[in-house]
């Protein structure tokens, strides 16, 4: 599994990358095809305090890559709530790569 860390705006965290990392290892684990995950940690300047840490990750796995962003008051958050989308997104990969 390949591990691709962009930041923009924001300073480069080990902290964050080895959360993101445990729980990407997580889905790997459950759903073994994923190639390669693209990692995308972004400040963005919104009136709202409960948003505005913004990660995004883009996995490579057989058929059309998956993709899902979050935005929340912090990068940890930002990345759960991403993660969860992903499960949802792999499931139904997976159920498409049975009745084939």
């Amino acid at each position: 599994m390949n591990y691709n860390f962009e930041y923009h705006d924001v300073a480069a965290s080990e902290a964050l990358e080895d959360f993101t990392k445990e729980q990407l290892d997580k889905l790997v684990h459950k759903y073994d095809f994923i190639v390669r995950a693209d990692i995308f940690f972004k400040t963005e300047n919104t009136s709202s305090d409960e948003t505005g840490k913004s990660a995004g990750i883009r996995l490579s796995a057989p058929g059309p890559r998956l993709y899902a962003n979050h935005s929340s008051k912090s990068f940890h958050e930002s990345v759960k709530e991403v993660m969860r989308e992903l499960n949802i997104q792999l499931k139904k990969r997976k159920e498409k790569m049975k009745s084939h």
